[in-house]
């Protein structure tokens, strides 16, 4: 039996080492919980829930958008404030979503799009199936143990605490030379 091959190191989003990756991107699919936000929960009396996330996410957004790229959410839960969040920031965004693997792959068909054009950020075991089906998988820095080694690029902040926009820079200075 011969060895498999090396896996590709991981790097950091901001690295020399992304932007091959980071240029050829056409789509980026994010996952909510834990990468828009810090992965906690408020839950009023009510049942209502509210979460935290950064309001520097949407000037990188805008920033990629401009160049082009789509962006979306895929997220498994349906919640209210998924949606809301999404519509603020002008994302497309898919909720509800039992099987995000499959979910991801018909958008690829549909869109035409080859692996290696496409992002997927994630942080936790329900993001396994997306993080290897694209072509660059990302995980932000707190992403659990089990999904990290999926990962070939890695941010440097925490989800909720500027991960999106640190990859939305990334991306950037990789179309722009800078």
């Amino acid at each position: 039996m011969s060895p498999s091959p090396p896996r590709p190191r991981r790097v950091a989003v901001s690295s020399a080492g992304a932007r091959r990756l980071l240029r050829a991107v056409r789509l980026i699919v994010f996952d909510f919980d834990g990468v828009f936000t810090d992965n906690g929960v408020l839950v009023g009396e009510d049942g209502r829930e509210y979460v935290r996330c950064t309001r520097a996410d949407g000037i990188g957004l805008e920033a990629v958008r401009q160049m082009g790229v789509e962006l979306l959410i895929l997220s498994t839960e349906t919640n209210p404030v998924v949606g809301a969040r999404a519509a603020k920031l002008k994302l497309d965004c898919l909720q509800g979503c039992a099987d995000k693997g499959a979910t991801l792959e018909r958008l690829l068909a549909d869109r035409a799009l080859k692996p290696a054009e496409v992002a997927f950020v994630g942080n936790d075991v329900n993001d396994r199936d997306c993080l290897r089906r694209v072509g660059v998988p990302i995980c932000v820095a707190d992403a659990h143990p089990a999904v990290l080694p999926l990962a070939r690029l890695v941010t440097r902040r925490r989800g909720g605490e500027g991960a999106v926009r640190e990859i939305c820079d990334a991306i950037v200075r990789a179309r722009d030379g800078t």
